[in-house]
């Protein structure tokens, strides 16, 4: 975190609320957020923001799958809200800005990631291909997305072909197609959807930031979906 500059006359010094107290306190003022404190037994029975950011960074560093604020908020024996949460993993996100990885945020949660310029480097310590798809599975996840929840027979009904029971089991064992129900048809057809391990994959938060259909294909096919490169700095 860069260093905080000198502190502004009363005058000029704007309040606002701490991140972890909800307490006023004086930004500029270096004393004051000394001062904020959150209760815990792991230093003394006190941390300040910055060492529960430090807790914050040695968590996401160690997990290898995206944590949820759920989960993050274990970490404080305070009460924290999600703002104040987002809050401070957002100052920790600009604290890494300028090195070779990045804390992002995905549909699960917050991870640590390797830089997509610096991940062809870091690939060469343990080079393997991405899974490459048929066009015909690349097709189907393509329906699925923009179209969900879908049953099979939707899915050949969009292509105009049938739909082998082999491209589903592929999307399922890829961890990014599951059935989420049953359609109150003759048959009960199943419906297949999109899960949050597809999103992890391709770096998004939701579905709203998918590229147009048209992009798709492209996107799913880059590298940047290859197994090991969502944490570069786990274990």
């Amino acid at each position: 975190m860069s260093e905080q500059a000198d502190p502004l006359p009363q005058s000029e010094a704007q309040t606002t609320l701490s991140p972890l107290t909800g307490e006023g306190w004086v930004e500029g003022d270096k004393q004051a957020a000394d001062e904020v404190t959150v209760p815990t037994d792991l230093f003394g029975g006190k941390m300040n923001t910055e060492q529960f950011k430090h807790l914050l960074e040695a968590a996401l560093l160690t997990s290898t799958e995206p944590l949820p604020l759920a989960e993050l908020k274990k970490l404080s024996d305070v009460s924290l809200d999600n703002r104040q949460m987002e809050m401070l993993l957002e100052e920790l996100a600009q604290n890494w800005q300028g090195r070779g990885v990045e804390l992002t945020r995905v549909a699960s949660g917050w991870r640590f990631r390797a830089k997509p310029e610096i991940q062809q480097y870091i690939d060469r310590l343990n080079p393997q291909k991405p899974p490459r798809y048929s066009r015909a599975v690349l097709e189907t996840l393509a329906i699925i997305v923009y179209h969900q929840p879908v049953t099979r027979g939707d899915i050949e009904e969009i292509r105009g072909v049938a739909v082998s029971s082999q491209i589903l089991k592929t999307l399922e064992a890829r961890g990014w197609v599951e059935v989420v129900g049953t359609r109150d048809t003759p048959g009960k057809p199943e419906l297949f959807a999109t899960t949050r391990q597809m999103l992890d994959d391709l770096d998004l938060r939701t579905l709203q930031e998918l590229p147009p259909l048209e992009e798709i294909g492209a996107l799913l096919e880059q590298d940047t979906v290859a197994t090991g490169q969502e944490q570069v700095l786990a274990h």
